[in-house]
């Protein structure tokens, strides 16, 4: 699937009777209160024995993707766009790949 395709299918689910102002809020909020879930998975991997539950952060990372979409949308982009950019401040940043060095004295 295309990502453009993602968010334009992902985008049918959105609640419209949210103020046009706020759904980036909304986006937003909604991008840290996930990222918090899946972190969550993570930490009881990490520090609480548990198995890491794939399945769940494979959810979560789905809920993430559909904010991500939700505030491209609120800013009138389309996530293709916003994916190129990441790619060129990336490539200018670390041309070669990353570096430590570079990471640390941008």
């Amino acid at each position: 699937m295309e990502i453009n395709e993602y968010q334009k299918l992902a985008m049918r689910t959105l609640n419209r009777d949210i103020p046009e102002k706020e759904i980036l809020i909304n986006a937003v909020m909604g991008l840290c209160s996930e990222s918090g879930e899946a972190i969550d998975i993570v930490k009881k991997q990490l520090f609480q024995g548990h198995e890491l539950d794939e399945k769940h952060l494979k959810e979560e990372l789905g809920d993430i993707a559909w904010y991500l979409a939700e505030a491209a949308e609120a800013l009138g982009m389309d996530l293709d766009e916003i994916f190129s950019a990441n790619i060129d401040k990336l490539k200018k940043r670390f041309p070669e790949g990353f570096e430590a060095e570079k990471s640390v004295n941008r």
